[in-house]
């Protein structure tokens, strides 16, 4: 599912990542249309420049923004390769979108981002009181990830590791619904994923499930924690897949591109991301947080025929991380960081965010936006009372600072399809992943100092 190389976002991990935005015109009739880069129309202040994706506002919005903020909004499309590019000239954007989750370590680590604690001091709109713990992500304290300065904010976010199933193919398969509360194992998800999976011919025809999730990675440092261990070492220079906790999970990955019930590294699923063949029928459980609930709701039949269910473990420590937190930063060297903030504060704070979670795209970045999550459909009902059990299992998982994510998660692609393919043990595949990842980690420590 990721993309090896950091230079092109891939459209399922975007999509994933940014909790629906660009799935807007597709799934929702009517809704925003993409935004055209270049200079905007508005505003007879400062120029704002944002390196951000087409689709992050509609016309009107955009306009409405720039009369707000007195500024012409000059927008850039989301490249990292420009965007390192810009950072090394010292000349970036004044705002950058990214995903807090796995982007925070690296760019904060190597001094490029500007910390925010000192504008959310003064601010009347965005308090650090009323932050949701899922921003914590986009903390850093030169060490690890989840404490100290804060240097982004997520627009909204969800526990990525829950999942969203078909009742109606479960009650075809003669199977039980999954609890609303209490987690499935990881072996009970795969059986169920299994017994839900339809082939012809010899191919699938419908998947019992995308075990996925947002990237290969994030999926094992979730089920490694569940189990009591941990992937990074304590200083995150280094991995261990080696460790009994990642051992059970690396196999238990292995055995899920075996079943071969789902997409994996070795076998991606042709749409490129989950939602259209879960919205075409031929998929059964799709490993996707609360804002995938936006994805299904334009559907009456489909949303009528899904429901949501706790993230499954693989152990007895229940996690349930959140590997997005798509939100917003401002490179240290921008040259219009007061104009940058009052975006954050009405991007974060004001109208569009009001209009974001009241459509359910995700879960909102204050808490005091809660309240507006939509309850009016049996399914947003049914996904909200699941949602508010789950919440007291979140955490931040810290991501190495030393190496881009899609980096790592290239390393897996290129390791993993082979060795299931050719029946190498999970011993030795162990052995692969630690001997590339700890030396891509090494040469980022080298760089970081």
């Amino acid at each position: 599912m990721p993309s090896s190389a950091r230079g092109s976002l891939d459209r399922r991990r975007f999509l994933a990542a940014s909790a629906g935005a660009a799935l807007t015109a597709a799934a929702l009739p009517g809704c925003a249309a993409s935004v055209e880069s270049g200079s905007g129309s508005g505003g007879g202040g400062k120029t704002l420049t944002v390196m951000t994706v087409g689709e992050e506002w509609d016309a009107k919005t955009r306009k409405s923004i720039e009369k707000t903020l007195g500024v012409t909004l000059r927008l850039i499309t989301y490249d990292v390769t420009k965007l390192n590019a810009l950072l090394a000239s010292k000349n970036p954007p004044d705002v950058v979108r990214g995903v807090g989750a796995t982007d925070t370590p690296y760019f904060a680590a190597r001094g490029l981002m500007t910390d925010l604690d000192p504008y959310i001091a003064k601010s009347k709109v965005l308090k650090a009181s009323d932050l949701a713990p899922a921003n914590d992500v986009w903390r850093f304290d030169g060490e690890k990830q989840g404490s100290g300065p804060r240097y982004g904010l997520a627009k909204d976010y969800s526990q990525d590791c829950m999942f969203w199933y078909r009742a109606d193919m479960f009650e075809e398969a003669g199977l039980e619904l999954p609890s609303e509360t209490e987690p499935l194992s990881m072996d009970e998800w795969l059986d169920l994923g299994q017994r839900l999976t339809k082939r012809r011919l010899g191919k699938v025809k419908v998947y019992g499930m995308d075990a996925t999730g947002m990237g290969v990675l994030s999926q094992l440092m979730w089920m490694t924690a569940s189990a009591g261990g941990r992937l990074f070492a304590d200083d995150l220079a280094t991995v261990d897949f080696s460790s009994p906790e990642a051992l059970k999970a690396l196999r238990w990955y292995v055995d899920y591109t075996k079943a071969n019930v789902g997409p994996s590294v070795a076998n991606p699923n042709p749409d490129g991301w989950d939602g259209p063949t879960y919205q075409a029928d031929r998929m059964a459980m799709a490993c996707n947080g609360h804002w995938f609930g936006s994805v299904i709701a334009g559907d009456p039949k489909l949303a009528e025929a899904s429901r949501f269910a706790p993230a499954p473990q693989l152990g007895n420590h229940r996690v349930s991380p959140c590997f997005g937190g798509t939100g917003f930063w401002i490179p240290r060297d921008a040259k219009n960081k007061d104009a940058a903030w009052r975006l954050f504060e009405l991007h974060f704070g004001g109208r569009p965010a009001e209009a974001r979670v009241a459509a359910g795209w995700g879960l909102p970045p204050l808490n005091s936006l809660r309240s507006k999550l939509p309850r009016d459909t049996a399914l947003q009902k049914q996904a909200y009372a699941v949602q508010e059990k789950e919440l007291p299992y979140f955490s931040v998982l810290p991501v190495s600072p030393y190496a881009q994510a899609d980096a790592l998660n290239g390393i897996l692609s290129k390791v993993l399809p082979g060795a299931t393919k050719s029946g190498t043990s999970v011993g030795k595949i162990a052995d692969a992943l630690n001997s590339r990842m700890n030396e891509q980690l090494a040469r980022g420590k080298e760089l970081v100092g």
